[in-house]
């Protein structure tokens, strides 16, 4: 998420300058007024946070942002040029922030988190730099586009030009946005895919009406794509140490993980249809936003020492071109790096990719409308939220370093083959015995999946003393569900003794429903 929170404060608070005309050159004139009135402390704070905590955060966050990119772009680390181009970006796209909380202010009277179509807008330029950086990464991992080829200066020049372009393009709706009819909660992409209000008002677990303010789900998709494809960067440039040699790279991934609890604390905040009762989490976003801009500076000061950065690069006159260091360095920059093959296509990336922004993005926004809890501002689940995701991160990264480490991590029985190899079940392994495998593993799923709600009940039993009543009662729903999520979370764990259950169960299923009948017909024969 980078300094997403950097703007998403914009997006809670802004100043009142009244703009009266919607044309691009009245907003222009307003919000040179705006400036001279609030003076350089408050357009430092991004216009509105100079005088509480979380402005002070934010403040200090830019150094060690600009920090970070000084060293990451350092010549010997050998960064990809489009994944360096992707955190480089990420400051146009809090700039952007700035003009669009100062009109959705001044022309509408509301936050940038309650103004949906620009929120969303603004939003987007945060994707686009994750995306920038989680492609770039990958094709100079597999397909070496560091090479200085004229080809691979035509294709990067081309994929930054359409980040620009797109850049151009929210700052052209922005301009003109207001004189063409959006109003301050008309949906961004005009609420592409939201249902209509008889559709959402017909589901079952609705029990509540949405706010005015709520997210539609272009603007909750933009969100999740952010945070997924954020968490996507993490594990590219965690193996991205692999290509260049280098295991410091494996700290810039602990070095973004503030920044990831960073971004969950603001979509949590939008969770809770962003009231004031909940302010706590802006100032949370920001420490935390500050906190993974520091440790990224210093992952980055890491990767730049080890790769031969001396204090002499901040010498502003040329170097020798016969200094040893000098040459050392280059030559380090020079050396091609070591590509691995994908195990994904980028196309099954993207569609991955999809199915997770669009599926979280509609149970989220109409899964809350079933629940108490958002709309009861409860700020330990907040807490439970913000702290809880990072964390789980945070233990995936920590068992895959212990797993490289050779000391085992945290890991259910593989299955092994007894002599010492890291050999674990797979779906290979269960396609190899063709359909009957495929329906050993389907009817595994069926019954892990069978018990979920019955057990899930009876722990509401035996904790409340009743059976839960899921039509009615929103509390038991929620319960319900809760139970159910922590066991899908403990069922990703079991995942090899699933696939152990349905390869021991394939003999079975081959003989008595495969091939039941023709038995019996070679018997006749």
């Amino acid at each position: 998420m980078g300094i997403q929170s950097l703007a998403d404060n914009m997006m809670q608070r802004a100043p009142t300058t009244r703009l009266n005309m919607m044309d691009p050159s009245q907003i222009l004139t307003d919000a040179s007024g705006f400036f001279s009135n609030v003076g350089t402390d408050n357009l430092l704070s991004f216009s509105d946070q100079g005088q509480n905590l979380a402005g002070i955060f934010f403040q200090a966050s830019l150094l060690p942002y600009l920090t970070f990119l000084y060293f990451l772009s350092f010549r010997g680390n050998r960064i990809p040029e489009i994944g360096n181009f992707g955190f480089q970006f990420l400051l146009l796209f809090v700039l952007s922030t700035i003009p669009s909380g100062i009109v959705t202010k001044g022309t509408y009277g509301v936050s940038l988190a309650d103004c949906d179509w620009l929120h969303g807008g603004a939003e987007a330029l945060l994707t686009i730099t994750n995306i920038l950086i989680v492609f770039g990464f990958r094709q100079a991992m597999s397909a070496g586009a560091e090479s200085e080829t004229q080809e691979n200066k035509i294709e990067s020049w081309k994929v930054k030009g359409a980040a620009i372009g797109s850049a151009l393009a929210f700052a052209g709706a922005l301009a003109v946005g207001p004189g063409l009819g959006f109003g301050p909660h008309s949906a961004f992409l005009l609420g592409l895919g939201n249902l209509p209000s008889s559709v959402v008002e017909s589901l079952p677990w609705v029990v509540h009406s949405e706010p005015v303010n709520a997210l539609s789900i272009p603007t909750w998709a933009i969100h999740f794509s952010s945070v997924f494809e954020w968490i996507f960067a993490m594990n590219i440039i965690w193996n991205f140490s692999e290509n260049s040699g280098n295991e410091k790279w494996k700290g810039l991934t602990w070095g973004m993980l503030p920044l990831h609890a960073s971004g969950i604390a603001a979509c949590t905040y939008h969770f809770f249809y962003n009231p004031s009762s909940l302010q706590f989490l802006v100032t949370s976003q920001a420490g935390l936003t500050l906190l993974g801009n520091i440790t990224c500076a210093i992952a980055a000061y890491r990767i730049a020492v080890s790769n031969g950065w001396t204090l002499s690069e901040l010498n502003p006159f040329p170097a020798s071109k016969t200094s040893p260091k000098g040459i050392i360095v280059d030559n380090n920059a020079a050396m091609p790096l070591q590509l691995t093959e994908q195990k994904e296509s980028d196309a099954a990336l993207a569609a991955k990719l999809a199915a997770l922004t669009f599926g979280t993005a509609y149970i989220v926004k109409y899964g809350e409308l079933g629940l108490d809890v958002p709309f009861e501002q409860n700020s330990i689940a907040a807490v439970a939220i913000v702290a809880g995701i990072p964390a789980i991160t945070a233990f995936n990264f920590y068992n895959k370093a212990q797993l490289e480490r050779g000391e085992g991590g945290f890991s259910f029985p593989s299955f092994g083959n007894g002599d010492g190899e890291k050999s674990t079940l797979s779906m290979a392994d269960v396609k190899k015995y063709g359909v009957s495998g495929t329906v050993a593993y389907v009817l595994t799923e069926l019954a892990f999946w069978a018990v979920a709600f019955p057990v899930a009940s009876t722990a509401l039993y035996q904790s409340t003393g009743h059976w839960p009543d899921v039509i009615s009662d929103a509390t038991d729903r929620a319960t319900v569900l809760g139970f159910i999520f922590a066991g899908a979370n403990v069922a990703r764990l079991l995942v090899p003794v699933r696939l152990g259950a349905a390869l021991a169960l394939a003999p079975w299923v081959d003989e008595n429903i495969i091939n039941r009948g023709s038995g019996s017909s070679k018997e006749n024969a």
